[in-house]
């Protein structure tokens, strides 16, 4: 089956394509020469994701999936959350806005936090929601070349390095898009 996905992020694609069982076909929008910006105007996750999937259906008429993705951090009560990705700035730099949580949680005691990711799959007209979440906490420094956005500052619960110290296997082995990636194949294959 084939599925377009609604994200020009080749650390996404690269990591999705990493986890898609044998079957299934990834299609990026740089494959189809779609490159017109994606409305992502929700105030929330999962109203991004199904506003980006509804979107590139209707315009491609093809089964298409998107994902959002927060960082929420509940001592800085739930910041970065829907604005992780431009949380300091429309430049949407993972060192500038890693800088901003690190100096937003100096001094503070609790640097809890957990990744939520939410797919939206719109297929036969419908528009399926799948989330997968993982709890973890936010480190003094950066550590780790690996991963992309936030992953030098996130170690996940029960780990003992961050997910950008973890090699891609490690990480898709637990990653909240991960999670939420296996929802959506459970779905598809009942329905397939």
């Amino acid at each position: 089956m084939k599925l377009l996905f609604a994200s020009s992020n080749e650390h996404k694609i690269a990591e999705i394509k990493a986890i898609l069982p044998h079957g299934f076909q990834l299609i990026s929008l740089k494959e189809i020469h779609f490159y017109d910006d994606i409305p992502e105007t929700a105030d929330t996750i999962e109203g991004n994701a199904i506003q980006k999937a509804t979107f590139l259906a209707e315009k491609m008429h093809i089964p298409c999936f998107a994902d959002d993705t927060g960082l929420i951090i509940p001592g800085l009560n739930g910041e970065p959350g829907v604005f992780s990705a431009r949380y300091a700035g429309p430049q949407r730099n993972a060192d500038d806005n890693m800088n901003l949580v690190l100096e937003k949680l100096n001094g503070q005691s609790d640097r809890s936090a957990h990744f939520s990711t939410v797919i939206a799959l719109y297929i036969n007209h419908k528009v399926h929601v799948f989330e997968g979440k993982i709890e973890g906490s936010i480190g003094k420094e950066k550590r780790g070349t690996n991963g992309f956005g936030y992953d030098p500052i996130f170690t996940p619960e029960g780990a003992d390095k961050t997910f950008a110290e973890m090699s891609s296997d490690e990480k898709n082995g637990m990653s909240h898009r991960a999670r939420a990636l296996e929802k959506m194949m459970v779905y598809l294959k009942r329905i397939g």
